[in-house]
């Protein structure tokens, strides 16, 4: 049986419309499903521990983002979710405790997202472009919200930042 998904395994498969990834898949490499501009949904299983960079980067219509619950993803690599213009909501798992950079990048139609409070740092640009999203609930546990991190969120009406927090990076909010 399947175990990983290579990188580049389904790199720019433009007419892929759905994937069924196997609950014996523990891994999904860097750029695994990047750029499948049809791809309209994906179903992470409860074995995945790591996403890959640009896994699902440029994939244009999809919507949504399933994390079989209970979820063993402890990271998510840079760039995982670029581009993803059409992505409009996402609910991570409790037991994610890394978000690479650049991870949300210009979701431009993310309204609603939610951060497990196992996250110590809002890495840098991880919600740049997000003009959608309208509110944000920083949980307990961060410490560092990095360079850039919410650049170009022009609806944000709303953010809890907790007594946590020691630094804010540059054009944080901007």
């Amino acid at each position: 049986s399947v175990t990983s998904i290579g990188g580049c395994a389904f790199i720019d498969c433009s007419s892929l419309e759905e994937v069924i990834i196997p609950s014996s898949v523990t891994s999904i490499g860097d750029e695994s499903f990047s750029k499948c501009s049809s791809l309209k949904k994906i179903k992470i299983p409860s074995s995945v521990y790591f996403i890959g960079g640009q896994a699902f980067l440029g994939c244009l219509v999809m919507k949504e983002v399933i994390f079989e619950e209970p979820s063993c993803l402890t990271k998510i690599g840079n760039n995982a979710f670029s581009g993803c213009i059409s992505l409009e909501k996402m609910s991570l798992p409790m037991t994610v405790n890394s978000i690479g950079g650049y991870s949300f990048y210009f979701c431009k139609s993310l309204k609603q997202i939610s951060l497990p409070s196992s996250i110590i740092t809002i890495t840098g640009q991880l919600f740049s472009g997000c003009s959608s999203l309208t509110q944000m609930s920083i949980p307990y546990s961060v410490t560092s919200i990095c360079d850039y991190s919410f650049f170009r969120c022009s609806s944000l009406k709303q953010i809890s930042i907790p007594s946590s927090v020691t630094s804010i990076g540059i054009c944080a909010f901007n």
